[in-house]
């Protein structure tokens, strides 16, 4: 018998060790598998066209039952004091830790990213836990002095409830555990629904948490899942027991979540596209600008949020640098991502080519200039047809194209001339507002680029990339990309209700502002 791709590189080994079925239910709470009647959604692996497995999709009967079974959960849950709460993450962290290769190479597969790229994935979920552990025992409020005698006032927090998890294909699974983490450690319970493009990553992960949840005889409630198209994403979004959605995805998908949570007074958390660029100034490092420019824009082929879509140079630099960057395309290897030799994997699924088909059209309707020439590859070992050449093309910030986010490896050169404002100005002028990052060595400059009049982005770097972020920083960015902010820093206060308390522990009853009422 042939030796298939997955046999070669362990697919099935790890599917086994996840316990991923060729069949799956598409929902569950906690341990609960749902007997579900939904559509039956088939993965593909863009890798090489094979079938994953499949998955048979939630229905609203499911969705309910979860909802259900996560509001009584969270009655119990809310009241297990936070460090406890931190020890169940302490364990999901461990579990994770025992399946990184397992779910790495499952990521790889299923979504296309590099196998070093899937494992990164996973340690990022690692690390949220780590990170969630230590903060479980700071959940700090404020005190306040009273102008009223013998009072005490303070702030603190409380947990909301269940939170609404809505992801995308390009994170199958850490953008979960950075909401998850977050949410379980502040005392609320989850229900997520993942991409339907990488349904058994998410059966994969939910089955790592069940062995946690059975292993401390915890309710069922606290974790659940609900696999299926856009309809329920609706009924989450129009859900007034969901009084907190977190959604990462397109800013279409987004504008559409933010409207209908806001219609009924909810909470959103949004993170949504990017138009990514990096300044390169004069004294910049070329030896610098050149990895972080390429990973940034061809690593996981473009699919990241944080992706590089833009490079804005100075016109003194201009050609030296594009000579540069052109020869280190040349270099690049597109191939299965399972082998490590490879820079670049496929785009999710055949949809996603045509975009990236559609916008190099429209880079040449516009005038643009293809300096590395894109194209779907066809052959041995592109059989899946979604591989593509990651592409280079000289434009103006003006062409409409460059002002959308294509989520696909297409990497504009842009021109600046005079003061590193004009380019910040070009950097600033599309609607979105995720990653920035300038490489310079005048440090004028780079402090420039951070101060009120520089990015305009929720991320801003200096001398490295756009691509990336570490666990400890709030994540997210401005403008179409949704003022949301997920991870590190003080993004654990979004999962949660703020209140002001005041005791009054005097005889009397003095009231604020002096005011007089005697009766």
């Amino acid at each position: 018998m042939m030796e298939t791709m997955t046999d070669k590189f362990g697919v099935r080994e790890a599917l086994d060790q996840l316990g991923v079925k060729e069949s799956n239910s598409g929902a569950t709470v906690g341990r609960k598998w749902a007997n579900t009647s939904g559509d039956r959604i088939d993965s593909y692996s863009p890798v090489d066209g094979q079938l994953i497995g499949s998955v048979q999709a939630a229905t609203k009967s499911d969705y309910e039952q979860c909802i259900a079974s996560g509001q009584e959960a969270f009655k119990s849950w809310r009241m297990m004091p936070a460090p406890q709460r931190g020890e169940i993450v302490r364990q999901f962290g461990e579990e994770l830790r025992k399946d990184k290769e397992a779910l790495g190479k499952l990521v790889s597969y299923e979504m296309g990213k590099s196998y070093q790229e899937g494992l990164g994935e996973v340690q990022e979920m690692i690390d949220i836990c780590d990170f969630a552990v230590g903060l479980s025992r700071q959940l700090h409020g404020f005190t306040m002095h009273s102008e009223r005698p013998q009072h005490r006032m303070y702030e603190q927090y409380h947990p909301l409830g269940v939170v609404g998890i809505i992801s995308a294909f390009n994170f199958p699974v850490a953008v979960w555990a950075w909401n998850t983490a977050l949410a379980w450690i502040c005392g609320n319970v989850c229900i997520w629904k993942p991409s339907e493009k990488t349904p058994l990553c998410a059966i994969a992960c939910h089955n790592i948490f069940n062995r946690v949840i059975q292993a401390n005889n915890l309710p069922d409630g606290i974790c659940s899942l609900v696999i299926g198209d856009a309809e329920l994403g609706k009924l989450m979004s129009a859900d007034g027991r969901v009084p907190l959605v977190s959604a990462t995805g397109s800013t279409r998908m987004g504008k559409a979540v933010g409207a209908t949570v806001g219609a009924r007074l909810g909470k959103s958390l949004l993170e949504l596209g990017g138009n990514n660029a990096i300044i390169i100034t004069p004294t910049a490092d070329l030896k610098m600008v050149v990895p972080g420019a390429v990973f940034g824009a061809v690593g996981t082929a473009g699919q990241r949020c944080t992706s590089t879509r833009r490079l804005i140079i100075h016109d003194s630099i201009y050609d030296q640098v594009k000579e540069a960057i052109v020869k280190a395309y040349g270099q690049l290897r597109i191939g299965n991502p399972l082998d490590e030799n490879n820079h670049v994997g496929p785009l999710i699924d055949k949809d996603a080519v045509a975009m990236y088909s559609d916008a190099l059209n429209k880079v040449r309707e516009e005038g643009g200039n293809i300096v590395v020439d894109g194209g779907v590859l066809n052959g041995e070992g592109y059989e899946s047809g979604c591989y593509v050449q990651p592409a280079i093309a000289e434009a103006q910030n003006g062409f409409e194209i460059v002002q959308h986010e294509t989520f696909a490896p297409i990497l504009y050169l842009l021109k600046y001339s005079g003061e590193v404002a004009n380019a910040i100005e070009i950097q600033n002028s599309v609607p979105q507002g995720l990653s920035s990052a300038i490489m310079t060595t005048n440090m004028r400059e780079s402090e420039q680029f951070l101060s009120h009049a520089g990015s305009d982005c929720g991320i801003a770097n200096v001398n490295i990339g756009t691509s990336g972020a570490e666990i400890g920083g709030a994540f997210g960015g401005e403008k179409e990309t949704g003022g949301g902010r997920e991870s590190g820093s003080d993004a654990w206060k979004v999962y949660m209700r703020r209140q002001t308390n005041t005791t009054n522990w005097g005889t009397e009853l003095p009231l604020a502002q002096g005011i007089k009422f005697d009766l």
